[in-house]
């Protein structure tokens, strides 16, 4: 994977995010598979506060409510939901660090993240409502106003289907053709990468389900169990 990655010249710091981010999708499926515990919510409230818990609450509040509805509407109500409960700070400001890739617990206790960390938690949000992992991906694209790189998630309504873009700078949902202020540049999820464009899926160029888990981000997501 990494060798196919390099044949792509991409730059050893966008390699190092794809496989972060990709390993970060096998593992956080551990979350996915049940509620969250009270002694968690309990580490949560102590850890940080009361606020941290009840935004953890609320977001599982709203993932056993939005079940039922339609693609368009869950992706309203995450989109919404994350915009609304997180300020956008960036990771060395956060976490001491220059890249740092959290979990939707940790980006919802501590209220902040930056646009990965948004990306993240829509994207594994919509995958426990339901909605197929084919039709979402993470999307990084050149932000042309502010003049740098910047992570969406991207919605497919079916292959051919211009995607529509949930972000954190423009909280408004748009088909991708209408944010000429982003230039895509690649999308994955946690099956495969793709070279991406404003139309369409893009060139598959890998898949992702080889990948190992890296440890420290395996301990994080058991520990968000």
């Amino acid at each position: 994977m990494i060798a196919m990655l390099k044949r792509l010249r991409l730059s050893n710091n966008v390699i190092l995010g794809i496989m972060t981010t990709l390993c970060l999708m096998l593992s956080c499926s551990l979350i996915a598979k049940g509620e969250i515990s009270e002694a968690l919510l309990i580490k949560i409230e102590e850890k940080y506060n009361k606020f941290a818990r009840e935004r953890v609450e609320a977001w599982q509040t709203l993932i056993q409510s939005s079940q039922d509805l339609s693609d368009d509407e869950k992706l309203n109500v995450v989109n919404r939901f994350f915009n609304t409960n997180m300020l956008f700070i960036n990771d060395q400001a956060l976490w001491g660090k220059e890249d740092y890739w959290a979990t939707p617990i940790e980006a919802l206790s501590i209220g902040a993240g930056d646009c990965e960390d948004y990306s993240i938690a829509k994207y594994f949000t919509l995958k426990q409502l339901g909605v197929d992992e084919d039709k979402l991906r993470i999307t990084y694209v050149k932000a042309i106003e502010i003049g740098q790189a910047h992570m969406v998630l991207t919605y497919f309504k079916n292959k051919r289907a211009i995607p529509m873009v949930l972000d954190n700078l423009d909280t408004e949902i748009k088909p991708a053709n209408l944010r000429t202020d982003l230039v895509p540049v690649y999308s994955f999820n946690g099956d495969g990468l793709w070279l991406a464009k404003s139309r369409g899926e893009g060139k598959r160029v890998g898949n992702a389900s080889r990948l190992s888990l890296w440890e420290d981000l395996e301990h994080r997501m058991q520990s968000d169990q």
